[in-house]
């Protein structure tokens, strides 16, 4: 018999500890076309890691999950928080879970009809994303925010969700925290 240490998650920081996690780093000049103002995040230092997610070896399989959590570093574009890209599902049918792990953010959820729906992200919170959702993480927080992610292997990304459709709206600073804008008021 033979006894095995799995991988294990350090749940006050999202941190994985295993021989073989896949990190991708995602840097400002990754998300052209992201942010609401395009020429502020054109002229902001491009090299500047806005988010990081890091992973266990993705499965490929029917029926198989896979496992990883995202790390998004706190700051702003203008007053526009940093954010994940977002995505939909390739295989929109298929469903995901966040849980909080650290710092403070959103979760913003978009049905393809354009119905929006956010839940605050904290350490401990349980978020269930139902297929056919476009979802993306905000930090509105000071600290890194870091929340675990659980998908079927088969799900897939579609980032060109951005282009097609859009999120309807935008979080962005303000005296009391964030404020939601719609994106029909942005100029």
């Amino acid at each position: 018999m033979y006894l095995s240490i799995p991988a294990s998650v350090n749940y006050l920081t999202g941190q994985i500890d295993a021989e073989n996690v896949v990190i991708k780093e995602t840097k400002l000049s990754d998300l052209e076309g992201v942010f609401a103002d395009e020429t502020l995040r054109a002229k902001s230092v491009q090299d500047q890691i806005i988010y990081q997610v890091e992973m266990l070896p993705a499965q490929q399989a029917e029926g198989e999950l896979n496992f990883g959590v995202s790390h998004i570093e706190p700051g702003s574009i203008g007053d526009e928080f940093h954010m994940t890209r977002g995505h939909i599902h390739q295989r929109q049918e298929q469903a995901e879970f966040y849980f909080g792990s650290q710092g403070e953010g959103l979760l913003l959820m978009q049905t393809e009809q354009g119905e929006v729906s956010i839940e605050k992200v904290f350490p401990g919170s349980v978020h269930h994303i139902p297929g056919f959702v476009a979802h993306r993480l905000i930090n509105t927080g000071n600290t890194r925010l870091s929340a675990l992610a659980v998908w079927p292997a088969i799900a897939g990304h579609n980032y060109d969700f951005l282009d097609e459709i859009g999120f309807k709206v935008r979080i962005f600073k303000s005296r009391t925290g964030y404020r939601i804008v719609h994106t029909d008021n942005i100029k």
